[in-house]
């Protein structure tokens, strides 16, 4: 071979070499690329998940232990819920050159927010009323789950349209939650018998928590139809629906008062915090830190479900809520040793099922139309 053909397989050589690394160059540059767009949405995708799930279903220990403490202490929960997120909302829109109050201007106006104030006071004081009525939390947990349908109800009524299969999925999905309720309270019904003011009372809360799913469907496609008009306002909507609703609390203080009594008088639980040394363990009365840890986990959960309903439908929201009340309804049957039965294995197989088929009708060109 002669010197000038071992230099055109040299270049040869070095051309091919080139186009190689010139692809390995684009491809590796895609990937960035596709990395640098999808990470922010997958990390916000994930922190809402991880607050909704993490804190709404771990909320439910806590609230199982209140509740079986004390049926009525439904009202005072809510009013300490209500009370830690409007201070940590007030802290989120403090202004010092705002005097006296000291809140930043309000994207929304007020008398906007004053309907969801009165709509999301009502829900919250009527879902926890209902455990007064004899109505357990793995009960409660699946009676709200029956929301999308409600919502997408109200959806049809306020002009909204919906793929058939999205109506499939929430008819399926609703199916499979009344399922797994069904089942476990049946499975109850065998070591509990039940007289006739019993019933009485439990027909007096179902009708309370089914009123309570038709404010919250209503509750869900305004705040939807405020976040279209003025954008996703979503801390000013958790700072002012909680804030302003702690004056209606008023009429209920003396109930509330008697409530906080009785758990300051409950068996005292040890305080031991990792990695400090303490003396003497202090002791606190153990239903106060069933409460703290209820508003932490509700606090997660307000967030998750806030920033949720800021970037999806309504009904896309009541979908991943429905969900979610499964997940607590299992941890609720598996944390307080009650037997899991048949039929709610075969419900919450079908829950999560319809929750797929449900992403499956959710195209682009539908959210449009939501």
């Amino acid at each position: 071979m002669t010197n000038e053909e071992n230099g055109d397989s040299r270049k040869r050589k070095e051309g091919g070499s080139q186009t190689v690394e010139g692809k390995e160059s684009k491809s590796s540059l895609l990937t960035s690329a596709l990395l640098i767009e999808t990470t922010p949405a997958l990390a916000a995708a994930s922190v809402m998940l991880g607050l909704i799930f993490g804190g709404c279903c771990s909320n439910v220990y806590a609230l199982e232990a209140i509740i079986k403490f004390e049926p009525r202490s439904g009202t005072l929960l809510t009013f300490v819920q209500f009370l830690f997120v409007a201070i940590t909302g007030y802290i989120s829109q403090f202004d010092k050159s705002r005097p006296p109050f000291f809140v930043a201007e309000a994207k929304v106006p007020l008398r906007r927010w004053l309907v969801n104030i009165v709509l999301f006071f009502s829900i919250n004081v009527l879902n926890n009323h209902a455990f007064s009525y004899d109505i357990s939390v793995p009960v409660h947990i699946i009676l709200r789950s029956g929301g999308s349908i409600t919502t997408m109800i109200a959806g049809y009524f306020y002009g909204k349209k919906y793929s058939r299969i999205q109506a499939l999925a929430v008819i399926v999905l609703s199916s499979g939650v009344v399922i797994a309720a069904w089942s476990d309270a049946q499975e109850k019904s065998k070591t509990v018998s039940h007289g006739d003011t019993t019933h009485l009372m439990m027909n007096s809360g179902l009708i309370i928590l089914f009123f309570a799913q038709v404010l919250s469907a209503i509750m869900g496609l305004y705040t939807e139809a405020t976040y279209r008009l003025y954008g996703p306002q979503w801390k000013e909507n958790l700072f002012y629906s909680h804030i302003l609703s702690l004056p209606l609390f008023l009429p209920f203080m003396p109930s509330m008062g008697r409530d906080f009594k009785s758990m300051l008088e409950s068996e005292t639980l040890k305080i031991s915090i990792p990695w400090i040394v303490i003396p003497s363990e202090p002791k606190v009365p153990g239903q106060l830190v069933y409460l703290g840890l209820n508003v932490l986990t509700q606090y997660a959960c307000i967030r998750g479900v806030n920033l949720l309903a800021a970037n999806s439908s309504a009904l896309t929201v009541t979908i991943v809520l429905n969900i979610r009340k499964l997940v607590s309804l299992l941890l609720s049957i598996w944390l307080f040793d009650n037997s899991l039965a048949c039929g709610t294995l075969i419900g919450a197989f079908i829950v999560f099922g319809a929750g797929a088929l449900y992403t499956l009708g959710t195209q682009p060109k539908l959210q449009r139309s939501e």
